[in-house]
């Protein structure tokens, strides 16, 4: 038996982030594009208005849309919205356009200079939820709040429903779409309740919105605002899953039980729990329940259209067992990885823990500069090589499972094959490290 050791690790890791135009595919726009929308408002605009957009300018990530109503040649209105792709969804940067109709309730406290709108599809769309319009990776139980209006008077709260067919007159035949339902308050303008109400939004994936239904505050007999699609010049694409494989939720607690064959056969048992969720990024901690370890964890993970990645990690353990050393050769002992947790198991290597919008086939591999590979000296790659039903301790789960080759020059403990099971809803419930030093690590999900 090994006297017991205290260490204390923290590691900052740079996440891999894809570019930008990885999340344009929900709002699309090649420089030809073009939508045609058929706008109306029951009660204010009952008359059904044609609204042409084109792609009117981009740079880089940001794009700007052009609407015009009536002929192009002499418009009855029109306006502009400005768009930019990020890593964390897609957000809505400014808007301009003609006065709306005189019609229409104003939006504003008072009448002079208002610069609130409702009387287009895309002032619909980014009503009350600019940054981000539209979250990604849009995963099941999504939910995100945002403000809008031009002195963010405007509050929104929008969740995602799921994946939906939709017909419209450009899509005779049901296409997929993502539906997401916003609900919106404004207090204060003279129009009220107008500002207010329900928005559902379908988006199709290749698309953009097809279809706007705006349910505005008011009771019975209250306007109802409906936009949808006529034609476009697009093509939907195949819809991405919205199965979430790594939860980000609040409050989400597993609890695992670790071995290795060779120098850790008594069983450690650790409890991870999810401390605090937002826009995205999570803080996980992990404490040891029983075993041969004693350890003390934070670790931060962030899910975005470059997939899930650990941020960062902050470890401190005593331990009666005594695993082989891990590099990378370069790094000082006191900056050497070690595996105290089962989430120790799963980072190791490289980003990202998985790709956002997983699916089989997909594939990915190590950097060989940056500071994940000064951190861990890992070259490899990984593949999601398809679902499979897994049955471990805590449950039956049909998992995507990710197999990682893994090789860190000079330390056999340190490379070898990873194989991860990620079911939805609950992220990790099995892990196997076959070592190169001949043992074998496995992390089961159990039941509390």
């Amino acid at each position: 038996m090994h006297r017991l050791v205290p260490i204390a690790l923290a590691l900052v890791a740079a996440f891999v982030i894809a570019s930008p135009a990885a999340a344009d595919n929900w709002l699309p726009h090649p420089a030809d594009a073009t939508w045609s929308y058929s706008w109306s408002d029951s009660v204010w605009a009952p008359t059904p208005t044609t609204e042409n957009v084109t792609v009117k300018s981009q740079t880089g990530a940001s794009f700007v849309l052009a609407w015009t109503t009536g002929d192009p040649a002499t418009p009855t209105s029109s306006g502009t919205v400005s768009f930019q792709d990020t890593d964390s969804g897609l957000n809505n940067t400014d808007w301009s356009s003609t006065p709306p109709p005189p019609s229409l309730p104003i939006l504003c406290a008072t009448a002079s200079g208002c610069g609130n709108s409702l009387s287009s599809t895309y002032y619909d769309v980014i009503w009350g939820s600019r940054a981000p319009v539209l979250v990604e990776p849009l995963v099941q139980g999504e939910t995100w709040t945002g403000q809008g209006g031009a002195s963010n008077d405007v509050s929104a709260t929008s969740t995602y429903l799921g994946q939906q067919p939709v017909t419209v007159p450009a899509f005779p035949d049901p296409v997929v779409a993502a539906v997401v339902r916003t609900k919106i308050t404004q207090a204060g303008a003279l129009g009220d309740p107008y500002g207010s109400g329900t928005r559902t939004v379908w988006w199709v994936y290749g698309v953009g919105p097809v279809k706007v239904e705006f349910d505005h505050a008011g009771g019975s007999g209250a306007p109802v605002t409906t936009s949808v699609l006529q034609s476009t010049s697009l093509t939907p694409a195949a819809t991405p899953s919205d199965l979430d494989y790594f939860p980000l939720k609040q409050g989400l607690t597993q609890r695992y039980r670790w071995t290795n064959s060779k120098h850790m056969k008594q069983p450690e048992v650790e409890q991870v729990a999810i401390q605090a969720s937002l826009n995205g990024t999570a803080r996980f901690t992990v404490t040891s329940v029983s075993g041969p370890i004693r350890a003390s964890a934070s670790y931060g993970y962030t899910s975005r259209v470059g997939g899930v990645t650990n941020l960062w990690s902050a470890s401190q353990a005593t331990s009666l067992v005594k695993f082989p050393a891990l590099g990378p050769k370069n790094a000082k002992l006191s900056n050497r990885r070690h595996f105290f947790t089962p989430l120790d198991l799963m980072n190791f290597g490289f980003n990202p823990v998985l790709p956002a919008y997983a699916a089989p086939g997909d594939t990915w591999k190590s950097p060989t500069s940056g500071p994940d590979f000064q951190a861990y000296g890992v070259t490899g790659s990984s593949v999601i090589v398809g679902t499979q039903t897994v049955k471990v301790p805590g449950g039956t789960f049909k998992a995507l499972v990710v197999r990682s080759t893994l090789k860190q020059p000079g330390f056999p403990f340190g490379s070898g094959t990873r194989t991860c099971w990620f079911a939805p809803g609950k992220g990790l419930v099995k892990l196997v490290f076959k070592h190169g030093d001949g043992s074998t690590s496995q992390v089961v999900l159990i039941k509390k």
